[in-house]
């Protein structure tokens, strides 16, 4: 791991290819961004995924079932960077074809890179909903 901190441009333009690789539902793409390593925590998944492999097999699955997005917006992006890594997170509005009709989730996600030979890699990503306004 690398002791220089990244900059927030570069932190964005990781953030960014992982989120339009996610929006086209291009998994190759999206996998990319990574590290075989990288843990992820879903509030509509049952448990921790320990692994990339693991959420490929995940996502795979949730393909060949006729799932897709459909559209993502992100805003409220916010990134604290670090000697070595930095911390993404930001406010998603994700819309998704799941098979057996559409979906859509108003979602709060982080995403933690660390700095590999200049290149940053996401090592985890959590989600979890968007409360509903107090009344």
């Amino acid at each position: 791991m690398s002791s220089k901190t990244p900059n927030e441009d570069d932190v964005l333009n990781a953030a960014s290819a992982i989120v339009d690789a996610f929006k086209a539902t291009d998994g190759d793409r999206y996998f990319r961004g990574f590290a075989p390593e990288a843990t992820f925590i879903f509030h509509t998944e049952p448990a921790r995924l320990d692994n990339r492999a693991a959420y490929e097999t995940l996502w795979a699955g949730w393909v060949d079932s006729g799932w897709k997005v459909l559209d993502c917006k992100s805003s409220d992006a916010s990134v604290q960077s670090f000697p070595g890594g930095a911390v993404f997170s930001h406010n998603v509005f994700t819309r998704v074809d799941t098979g057996d009709g559409e979906d859509s989730y108003r979602e709060r996600e982080t995403i933690v890179f660390r700095l590999d030979s200049d290149e940053l890699l996401a090592v985890h990503e959590h989600l979890s909903p968007v409360p509903d306004p107090a009344p």
